[in-house]
């Protein structure tokens, strides 16, 4: 049967313990000379060295793209959730807004904000005020332009969306013009200091009473703005509230331009609430 115990060395003739072949007597066996493991330290060195030689690289790249990322994903909020540039191709709002002016549009405005009279805002064509829009010119970049606007990092340069000042919330009635020249709302005269300043605008009748769920717009370069007065025929000239993009808060662009834009509260404090 097999023994699982560890044998004990048998003696020999004289007694002592045999000693293993080869072995010189009261000596080891030499064992021949092996290179010396190379220290944990300078294994560890020398690692660290190669890291801290691309590190400085490396780092810079992981810090722009972390930058860009950021950016682009504040952007992409800010544009989807508060704000969202748009170019100024006309002079219809002139003085107010200049051509190639650039604007942020406060999105919250109608909601969860409400609108007021004197609030200019930006709106989608849905009634077919502008002339169907060019075929666009298509170029190597074109999809970088397009994704930068997707995101909020350039303007909105469609030529579909109006910027107007509304004049009529739903349930006003708003009338051109009265004795000296002026549109009342509700029944009382309205001082427009907005209007632009270098022309006398010129009179256009109507007499509207602005239905639930739309406003009535004009610009404030009167003599050249086609608004809610040139087009009542189509639905009435108003413009329906869901179509409102938001509301014109900031010039941003050019930089001797840049201010809040106005509502003039003081033009429409002694109109009346709407019967």
């Amino acid at each position: 049967m097999p023994e699982n115990h560890a044998r004990t060395p048998d003696p020999g003739h004289d007694g002592t313990p045999d000693t293993p072949a080869g072995a010189a007597s009261g000596g080891a066996v030499p064992v021949p000379d092996a290179p010396p493991p190379a220290p944990l330290q300078s294994r560890s060195s020398a690692k660290a060295a190669d890291k801290s030689a691309a590190s400085p690289v490396f780092a810079w790249l992981k810090e722009v793209a972390t930058v860009v990322v950021i950016a682009v994903v504040l952007s992409f909020l800010i544009k989807t959730f508060l704000f969202r540039a748009f170019f100024i191709p006309s002079e219809s709002m002139v003085h107010t807004l200049d051509v190639d002016d650039r604007i942020f549009v406060n999105l919250l405005v109608p909601e969860p904000f409400s609108l007021n009279r004197g609030d200019v805002v930006v709106f989608r064509d849905t009634k077919g005020w502008l002339p169907p829009a060019p075929a666009k010119t298509e170029g190597p970049f074109t999809w970088v332009q397009d994704g930068l606007t997707f995101v909020g990092l350039l303007p909105d340069n469609s030529e579909q969306h109006l910027v107007k000042r509304v004049i009529g919330l739903p349930g006003d009635h708003v009338v051109c013009c009265d004795a000296s020249g002026k549109i009342t709302l509700n029944g009382t005269a309205l001082d427009e200091t907005y209007v632009n300043p270098a022309e006398v605008p010129q009179v256009r009748n109507f007499d509207v009473i602005v239905p639930e769920g739309k406003v009535w717009v004009m610009g404030d370069n009167r003599n050249h703005s086609a608004d809610s007065r040139a087009h009542m025929d189509a639905d009435g000239g108003f413009i329906d509230l869901d179509d409102l993009e938001g509301k014109a808060a900031v010039i941003a662009w050019p930089l001797n331009r840049i201010t809040t834009l106005d509502n003039y509260p003081d033009v429409f404090r002694k109109v009346p609430a709407a019967p």
